[in-house]
This record gives C-alpha cells, sequence and structure tokens, in this order.
C-alpha cells in the first residue's frame, strides 16, 4: 500500500525536537544498540550528549569497546560525515553493569545522570533464548525495574522508552498495541531469584515459566509489567520491534553483526550444514530491518515529546500486516541467491527441505546432520586437526528447539500507530525516517545480506567469489554422484531381497524420493 505525507513542510521537526536533548542507552553495543547509535549521531547531530551505559569485558574497559564500536564498518559513513574526534566529544560511556545491584553505576555518575539526562533508551537485555531463568531474570526484568528507578530520579526525562519485542506476549495470537497483565508478579519473581542459588532456580524452572516456552519471552513479559506500573510516573513508552534483520538501506545496506533468525539460516543452509528443518512451511514470522526498526523508535519517540500523544504507549514495530513471506519463500529465495552468490568452503551442495512430519524430520538430522558430522570429524581427526562438525550440529540441534516453537505457530500483529504515523511525517521527514516497505525487492535485500554476511560474518571478502563458484560446483557433481550411488545400491538391495523386502525398500526409496531429494 502506497503511503504518502500530509504536508509539503521541509523542516526536519524530529531533528528540532531532539535538538539540545541528552540521551541515555543501555545496550548500546548489541545490534539494535549500535544502529541506534549511528543514527543519532548521523541524522540528529544537534543532541547535546549521548551516555551509553557499559561494562568492561574480556580485558578491554570500556573506552576501548567504545572505540571498537566507532571502529566497525557500520559507522565509516558518520566518521567521513562528522570525524572521528566529534563523535567521541559526543559520546561518554558510563561504566556500569545491568546485572549489578543499582546498574554498577558509581554514585557520581547516577548524580550526573539524574542531573542532565532528558530521554532513556532501555535496550539491554540478553537475548538468548536458552538462558539460565535466574540469568534473564536479574538482566531483563530487574535491570528493567532499576533503570525506571533511576529514570524517576531524572529532573529532566521527557521520554523513557523501553524496547521490548512483539514476541513476549505468545497466549495472543493477534497482538494489539497495549499492555498485558504479566505471566507473574515481576516483583516477587525478581525477590525469588535473588536469593534462591542458581540450582534451585534451574530445578523450578519449568514450573515458574507455565505455557511460556523460553527465559527470553517471559521475562521481557515481566519488564513490560514494571513498564506497565510506571506509565502514571514518568513519561513511558513501549516499543515492541518483531525479528529484527540486516540493514535494509542506511548506513550499510546488509550490515549485521550477528547470526540470528534468518541470516544464520541462510548461513547454515548456504553451507550445506542444515539440511532439514520442523516446520510448518506455509506459515510465517514477523521481519523488520533493523534500519526501519531504528526509524520507527525515533519517529515513535518524536510522537510522544512533540506532540504530546499520550493515547498511544505502546507500539508494535512489525511488518507482517503489509508484508507475509513464509518460510518456505525464504528458503527458496535463499536456495536461489546461495547459488548465485556462494559460500566458501561448503561442506556439501546446498540441499534439503523443511518437514512436517518430526519423525521424518529426526531421520533427517541422523542421516543428513549427525552421520556426516562424524564422518567429517573422523578425517579432520585424522587430518590432525580438531574436530568441529558433531559440535557445530549440536549447536544447530539446541536452536532448533527454539526455532521449531515460533516456526509451528502463527502470531499477527496491529500496527495501526506507525502506519498513522507516517501520515504525520512531512516530504523531508518521510525519507528521512522511512518506515514502509512499499519500494522493497526482496530478491535484491536477500542478496545484499548475503553478500554482507559474506565480508562481515564470515571474513569472506568479494574476490574470493570465484573459487567459490568453482568449490560449487564441484560440490554439485559429488553431491550427483553420491545420491546416485545411494539410489544404485537401493535398486540392488531391491532385486535382491525376497518379496516383502522388495515392497519395502520400494516404499522407503519412493518415500524418501519424494520428501528428501
Amino acid at each position: 500500500m502506497e503511503q504518502t505525507s500530509k504536508t509539503n513542510e521541509v523542516t526536519d521537526r524530529i531533528m528540532e525536537t531532539f535538538a539540545g536533548r541528552k540521551i541515555m542507552l543501555t545496550g548500546g553495543t548489541g545490534f539494535l544498540g549500535k544502529v541506534l547509535v549511528e543514527k543519532l549521531l548521523r541524522c540528529l547531530p544537534d543532541i547535546a550528549h549521548i551516555y551509553i551505559l557499559m561494562r568492561p569485558k574480556k580485558g578491554k574497559d570500556v573506552k576501548q569497546r567504545l572505540d571498537e564500536i566507532f571502529n566497525s564498518p557500520l559507522f565509516e559513513k558518520v566518521k567521513a560525515q562528522r570525524g572521528l574526534a566529534a563523535l567521541r566529544k559526543a559520546v561518554t560511556v558510563i561504566n556500569g553493569d545491568i546485572l549489578m545491584p543499582d546498574l554498577g553505576i558509581s554514585p557520581e555518575d547516577r548524580k550526573m545522570l539524574c542531573e542532565n539526562v532528558n530521554i532513556v533508551y532501555h535496550a539491554a537485555a540478553t537475548v538468548r533464548f536458552d538462558e539460565m531463568l535466574k540469568k534473564a531474570v536479574l538482566m531483563n526484568t530487574r535491570a528493567t525495574k532499576l533503570m525506571i528507578e533511576l529514570a524517576k530520579e531524572m529532573k529532566n526525562l521527557v521520554l523513557f522508552a523501553y524496547i521490548s519485542t512483539a514476541y513476549c506476549h505468545l497466549e495472543e495470537k493477534v497482538l494489539r498495541q497495549k499492555t498485558y497483565p504479566p505471566p507473574a508478579d515481576p516483583h516477587q519473581v525478581i525477590k525469588c531469584v535473588e536469593w534462591m542459588n542458581d540450582e534451585v532456580v534451574e530445578a523450578m524452572t519449568d514450573k515458574i515459566l507455565g505455557t511460556y516456552p523460553n527465559t527470553y519471552a517471559f521475562t521481557k513479559a515481566l519488564a513490560e509489567g514494571l513498564v506497565e506500573e510506571s506509565l502514571p510516573h514518568i513519561p513511558s513508552i513501549i516499543l515492541r520491534p518483531s525479528i529484527i534483520i540486516p540493514v535494509w538501506k542506511e548506513p550499510l545496506p546488509g550490515w549485521t553483526d550477528n547470526i540470528n533468525g534468518p541470516t544464520g539460516l541462510l548461513i547454515g543452509a548456504g553451507k550445506g550444514v542444515i539440511r532439514t528443518m520442523y516446520c510448518d512451511q506455509e506459515t510465517y514470522a514477523d521481519y523488520l530491518p533493523v534500519d526501519i526498526a531504528i526509524n520507527a523508535i525515533l519517529v515513535a519517540s518524536w510522537n510522544f515529546i512533540y506532540f504530546k500523544d499520550r493515547e498511544k504507549r505502546v507500539f508494535n514495530l512489525t511488518s507482517s500486516s503489509e508484508f507475509q513471506v513464509s518460510w518456505a519463500e525464504i528458503i527458496e529465495r535463499g536456495r536461489k541467491i546461495t547459488q548465485k552468490v556462494p559460500l566458501n568452503g561448503v561442506v556439501w551442495y546446498p540441499g534439503g527441505s523443511m518437514k512436517k512430519s518430526r519423525l521424518l524430520h529426526n531421520i533427517c538430522i541422523l542421516l543428513f546432520h549427525m552421520i556426516p558430522a562424524y564422518l567429517i570429524d573422523a578425517l579432520i581427526f585424522l587430518a590432525g586437526h580438531k574436530p568441529i562438525m558433531c559440535r557445530v550440529h549440536r549447536r544447530i540441534n539446541k536452536g532448533f528447539e527454539v526455532f521449531e516453537y515460533y516456526a509451528n505457530n502463527q502470531w499477527d500483529f496491529d500496527n495501526s500507530y506507525v502506519i498513522e504515523m507516517r501520515y504525520k511525517l512531512n516530504n523531508l521527514e518521510f525519507d528521512k525516517y522511512q518506515l514502509h516497505g512499499d519500494d522493497m525487492d526482496l530478491d535484491a535485500y536477500f542478496e545484499t545480506c548475503i553478500r554482507a554476511a559474506r565480508v562481515y560474518i564470515l571474513n569472506e571478502l568479494p574476490e574470493t567469489l570465484p573459487a567459490a563458484r568453482r568449490h560449487l560446483r564441484i560440490m554439485y557433481w559429488v553431491d550427483v554422484i553420491v545420491k546416485t550411488l545411494f539410489f544404485l545400491f537401493l535398486f540392488y538391495t531391491l532385486i535382491n531381497s525376497n518379496d516383502f523386502t522388495k515392497t519395502m525398500v520400494a516404499d522407503s526409496a519412493t518415500y524418501i524420493v519424494k520428501q528428501l531429494i
């Protein structure tokens, strides 16, 4: 559906709204957080200052970690625009840790933040679905409570924005733009995990989660309950992005820093490692390019501050009401693109399929995942190297446990608030903070994502593509030869068997041909 602007004004009112504001951000080292920081620095240069809560990690202090972020290819455009020195001057890192009491912030830093900050974006969280419950509660729920308490002390606060997820109220098959009762009392859950040791919490995890499939969705839903409590006391909004996928347009098409979501599936399938998935291929998930998600966050913030719109407090940042891409379509598009833009060193020619039968899926895991993994690892071991394939497939199988729940269930989302906000944008804002996908070419976007993943995730430079294509052609003929030998073996077994075995082998061969090849 084509969207048009209602006004021909040329003033960037969003930039004016953020001018002179001081912003605090948690989760600035995450995928979404990095893109948010880059957008703030590049498109809203009149922001007074940005404070990022960060902890030392792997022997690096917070300033070194900030320099690593600025050295990312994501920041090349804004560095060319403003210079590295200006970026460093615009950002202050606050030493802290969301796992610690009081967020690990010193009294001096806390006082400074309370006196200066106008806008808070709380995006920090563990996004591991299989995280231990205690850690997930401390990071996703208690940290939100502590951030709300900090926000209540901020003297000049105009907005507290909590970055939630569209997949946290899983009992709702249609998610509305409103708050929902949390699955448990978040205060009680926090108290319980604080005084109980890890072993006791883990033993009680299934009982505590109830119908929730993982600790991520459960703890994010609890956190939303805390933000709902804060609505009468501080200027709060809840933002629910769906599955965040790589950059679509700007600043760096295709860029991502992780292999979560469809990118990981495409890489795994493109390497020939993933050959089966238990999934209803006709269902669809909800995806949102990270740059569109960031634009929506900024426009929702502007809507709250500039228009003083207090009716809209919960925003679903989703796309499936306008775009629905089935799992089957993702795999089919991915297969075509990874043949055009192959990955280096594929272990087998990309293939396989989605299965509606769990039994067939498990058989395929054994035949096409585990047995080849053991054979490859044996060859690697005999060559004097450390085996890796079995470890890779154990991680894949663990990932399947999470994936299968979401791939075999269907949710829809009301995103009418975002659609309404498009009409509040003038022509300049409409282009600068794009919220629509009317001009998206899915094949071109998928190809850009694969090309970017080769470079930024796999460190496979463009000049390696010719060799990758040659290797793929070799693996194609290896695949053909192995399949031919397999069916010759079946045929030989068939003609040398008794009538019962002939029937069984023939039926099995027919089934395998239909389902696997």
